[in-house]
């Protein structure tokens, strides 16, 4: 609940409270630090199976800004044409050699898009230049809404966890986010409401089986 739902710990605590689960928020954080990660690694590795062997062509690029003890950070997010998030990195500068770190990351987990579709912000052309993808940015107003709106759902979480203390917490905690989200996005604006459904109870049931294991 801690990761999938835009809720703090105190909030969980609560929830379980009421199903008669008497525990500290504390050990809810235990909990999502100890096994979080697992469950991550382990959606991350199906969906780039399933990935690798379909149509993967085009990539949006983004990055925000993001305070942790009242310094500036940057995260820098990678979402396919699906809206799929594919990488989700955190950084001190927003320079070349962040945006070429970032590059390099993504393409060697998830390949080679034909299309990069980013904003205007130089480091991105410069990293492209390096790694001989050039030709492949574009850029354009309203092109790249697709990255930008994949931001929204961690801004709640970040509201709701009163922000981050430390670049390490909020590295681990956009990659689990970003996968436990990914598995149940079922983009119910673009589907029927029967289709809705069955896909939302396999993707639960997929859960359901990924935490017993």
């Amino acid at each position: 609940m801690y990761v999938r739902y835009p809720l703090s710990l105190r909030n969980v605590e609560d929830l379980l409270h009421e199903r008669g689960i008497d525990i500290s928020h504390e050990t809810v954080r235990f909990w999502w630090n100890r096994f979080g990660p697992l469950f991550a690694a382990e959606i991350r590795r199906r969906r780039v199976d399933l990935m690798r062997s379909g149509t993967h062509w085009q990539w949006h690029l983004d990055e925000v800004f993001v305070k942790i003890n009242g310094e500036q950070h940057y995260l820098w997010r990678a979402v396919d044409h699906e809206g799929e998030v594919l990488e989700s990195f955190v950084t001190k500068r927003r320079d070349r050699k962040a945006a070429l770190k970032f590059l390099r990351k993504t393409m060697k987990r998830h390949g080679n898009p034909q299309i990069f579709v980013t904003e205007k912000l130089r480091s991105y052309g410069a990293a492209m230049k390096v790694i001989g993808n050039a030709a492949k940015q574009e850029t354009g107003r309203w092109k790249n809404n697709r990255a930008e709106n994949s931001h929204l759902p961690f801004r709640r979480r970040e509201r709701a966890m009163q922000r981050f203390r430390r670049m390490r917490s909020l590295q681990k905690f956009v990659s689990v986010h970003a996968s436990v989200f990914n598995h149940f996005n079922q983009d119910r604006s673009l589907s029927k409401r029967c289709h809705f459904k069955l896909n939302r109870t396999a993707a639960l049931a997929e859960w359901r089986g990924l935490c017993a294991t």
